[in-house]
């Protein structure tokens, strides 16, 4: 998959580039696998905005991923590939041997007529998913379980991939992206491989129009504000104002750690920001 640059014909080409969609070979979704997805713009069900900085935005159509891959035992072949708008992964969708239809996440190498299982005679081979007990140390994994039967929760994002490190008891490490060492039960399902369309993080958009096409508003700096809008607002001036860096709430912006004592912390071996 390549990226693709233009000729700077206006400002906004200049920066811009995309990826191509060579890999893409089907344009419109399975319908049967699609729902209607509906627009919040920040706001709760009171109306109330509690996300900033959201609005607008293309209008899409929501693919229904398989995250759980319950289907044990029935193969599946590879139909097309599809570009989400919903993500920056490419998904796959796969005609099961007893003619039902699911998407899933495109890992890498994977391609139309390829053939997938899930369960424990699965080869360890991508597009593949076993539970953690029943893979080799050392193997390349995605869309991970925290919970057995809860469907993939980490490590879904397009390039990205984590790691068995080891088995010990019932639980399993896992080494994530962010370099974080966790343990993860060996019964929670994960996918072999890494998760395709590596290239997506090489993408400039180019122009601020191309954020708001993808429903994201701009910001304003709190340092522009007036103080009764945020802590860091106010001054004679253009001035920095010599304050320590805060939300619009007051809580510290910079090295403040805002985790509570949750109960997996436990099963954190090493953290992604130990030295």
């Amino acid at each position: 998959m390549s990226i693709k640059q233009f000729k700077p014909y206006t400002p906004g080409r200049r920066q811009m580039t995309i990826q191509s969609r060579e890999d893409v070979t089907a344009e419109k979704p399975e319908r049967s696998l699609t729902v209607e997805l509906r627009k919040s713009g920040g706001r709760n069900n009171t109306g109330r905005i509690t996300m900033r900085h959201i609005g607008g935005g293309h209008r899409r159509t929501y693919r229904i991923i398989d995250f759980r891959r319950n289907k044990v035992g029935v193969p599946g072949k590879v139909a097309t590939v599809e570009y989400d708008p919903n993500r920056n992964a490419r998904i796959a969708l796969i005609h099961y041997a007893d003619g039902e239809k699911r998407y899933i996440l495109l890992p890498k190498g994977l391609k139309v007529g390829d053939t997938i299982l899930a369960g424990p005679d699965a080869d360890i081979t991508p597009g593949n998913a076993l539970k953690l007990k029943d893979m080799p140390v050392g193997a390349v994994i995605h869309n991970l379980e925290l919970e057995p039967g809860r469907g993939g929760k980490l490590v879904r994002a397009a390039g990205t991939s984590a790691q068995l490190m080891a088995k010990e008891g019932k639980y399993a490490y896992i080494r994530m992206p962010s370099g974080e060492l966790r343990l993860i039960l060996q019964e929670c399902m994960a996918t072999v491989g890494q998760v395709g369309n590596e290239d997506h993080e090489n993408i400039s958009l180019g122009k601020a129009g191309k954020t708001r096409y993808q429903g994201r508003r701009s910001s304003v700096r709190g340092m522009v504000m007036n103080p009764v809008d945020h802590p860091m607002g106010g001054g004679e001036g253009r001035s920095k104002g010599n304050k320590h860096p805060l939300s619009p709430w007051g809580t510290p912006a910079k090295g403040y750690r805002t985790r509570k004592n949750k109960p997996s912390d436990r099963l954190i071996v090493r953290r992604r920001y130990d030295k």
